[in-house]
């Protein structure tokens, strides 16, 4: 049994047909025209039966970065498309005529780690997924953790620093604002600002204008001592967000995904450092494993696709 994936992102749509083991059979991508709601369902719809065509498939399932009501069929907000209230599974259950779920993009993603990488033999897992901002998902006896009104697992929104920095959320102190991309980015323009091991991070802006995710990425490979602190201290404040949710959670592992991620055990070693130097009554109970993610960009629309297939299969006939 196939079911497809969808993938909506602030620029790119990503579909794909996925088998019931997790493995892609076809796959394609368009922009998102982010401002048009009703262009957005044009375009899903069109890849799905492109993507459908000649296969046998039971359902559709849309990943969407915003907030997801329990129901899996409203997108409450969503921060880069022009959604409100907007009432998604409907407008695609009625063109395309099959089942149809929508679920938070960090969630499909998590689901997909979980089922078919780096979590599938644990039954509790924590992923954070660290990219220009903070998602999370989590699963607790084998099931996806949605909340009462469907938007648990925002783990970005975690506050770390009481009266922090401001988040786009409205709060301040959020993870978000000290363990994501962004964040470090932030650091890494303090330590170039500061000189000393900042010197090389300094020089590489003033080349390229500013820093950004790729020159990082190239500096924390070639083991620059300023990069290297960067990302040293986004991992203390992981390591302390991962402290917390284990004291509520207590998984038997977290698995980081996103851009930031691949950069292994350099992000790992100071965010497990961090983790035990605040883990309450450390040593009288098991820890968890810190992992990283597997499938990377097609976490989304695999993930989407399983919960979708669940779906359908739990549905009376």
């Amino acid at each position: 049994m196939h079911a497809v994936g969808i993938d909506i992102g602030g620029t790119k749509i990503a579909g794909a047909l996925v088998a019931d083991d997790g493995v892609i059979v076809a796959e394609e991508r368009r922009p998102t025209p982010a401002g048009d709601p009703a262009a957005i369902v044009d375009v899903v719809v069109g890849m799905v039966e492109r993507l459908a065509l000649g296969h046998q498939v039971v359902a559709t399932g849309v990943a969407a970065a915003g907030f997801i009501d329990s129901a899996q069929s409203t997108v409450y907000y969503a921060p880069n498309i022009k959604w409100r209230n907007e009432p998604l599974r409907d407008r695609l259950r009625e063109r395309l005529g099959m089942d149809v779920t929508i679920d938070n993009d960090a969630n499909a993603a998590g689901w997909a780690e979980f089922r078919f990488g780096a979590a599938r033999d644990a039954r509790d897992m924590t992923m954070l997924t660290i990219g220009t901002g903070v998602g999370g998902a989590i699963v607790t006896g084998d099931r996806l953790l949605r909340g009462g009104f469907g938007t648990a697992g925002e783990l970005g929104h975690l506050r770390v620093v009481p009266d922090g920095l401001p988040c786009g959320c409205g709060a301040r102190g959020c993870i978000e604002q000290y363990g994501s991309g962004r964040a470090l980015l932030r650091m890494a323009n303090e330590i170039a600002d500061a000189g000393g091991i900042g010197l090389a991070l300094a020089a590489a802006r003033d080349r390229a204008g500013a820093l950004d995710g790729g020159i990082l990425a190239e500096y924390i490979a070639e083991g620059d001592p300023g990069a290297l602190h960067a990302l040293r201290q986004l991992g203390h404040w992981l390591g302390q967000a991962c402290a917390s949710l284990s004291a509520v959670l207590d998984p038997e592992l977290f698995v980081f995904g996103g851009g930031v991620s691949i950069a292994g055990d350099l992000l790992l070693d100071p965010v497990r450092e961090s983790y035990l130097s605040h883990l309450p009554a450390r040593g009288y109970h098991p820890e968890p494993r810190f992992v990283v993610a597997e499938l990377v960009n097609d976490a989304g629309v695999v993930g989407a696709a399983d919960l979708a297939r669940i779906h359908a299969e739990a549905a009376p006939s």
